[in-house]
């Protein structure tokens, strides 16, 4: 059953439901999201509360866009590698049960 929270972003509380079960992760998202845009707020001009909110879900957009890449790029690696070890292998295998002549 959710539950209402409070959290609070760049000096606004904000009331949200949540299930228990999901609290911990929201307060956590939400301390993140405030210091983002804390760290925002303190290298611009007074922007207002919308623009910052803007501002910093982009931030925080193109921060995870970057990790997906790397994600993706080190899985891909990671199973070319597995795949060189496969055919090592079978290689191997094959070469163990010739006849030897």
């Amino acid at each position: 059953m959710s539950e209402p929270i409070t959290i609070r972003l760049n000096d606004r509380e904000f009331l949200v439901a949540c299930e228990p079960e999901e609290r911990a992760g929201l307060l956590a998202a939400a301390s993140y999201l405030d210091t983002k845009m804390r760290e925002l707020r303190a290298n611009a001009h007074s922007p207002g509360f919308d623009r910052l909110a803007v501002l910093t879900a982009l931030s925080i957009a193109h921060e995870l866009l970057e990790i997906r890449q790397r994600h993706e790029s080190e899985q891909r690696v990671f199973g070319e590698g597995i795949e060189n070890l496969r055919r090592k292998l079978a290689s191997a295998l094959e070469r163990a049960n010739m006849p030897h002549t």
